[in-house]
């Protein structure tokens, strides 16, 4: 079974990476965007048919290794 998992910078959290594509975006000409926040998304393949599960078992993964969850929130969506 997939499942993802998306890990973003919490919202009082500074994200300079995000600021550098705004920055970016807007000397392309985009200039409409308010705001961008970069993160991280994980696609993983678990060998577990069982979706609670499996969601549990990366939520796991995230709270142990992917989301520093000092800065980071993260979001878990079956993908399948």
């Amino acid at each position: 079974m997939k499942i993802s998992a998306i890990i973003t910078l919490k919202k009082d959290v500074l994200d300079p990476q995000g600021k550098v594509i705004h920055q970016a975006l807007d000397g392309m000409g985009f200039k409409n965007v308010n705001e961008v926040r970069q993160g991280k998304y994980f696609e993983i393949d678990v060998n577990e048919d069982d979706p609670k599960k499996a969601e549990d078992l990366v939520e796991s993964m995230c709270k142990k290794l992917l989301a520093n969850l000092v800065i980071e929130n993260y979001k878990i969506i079956e993908t399948q």
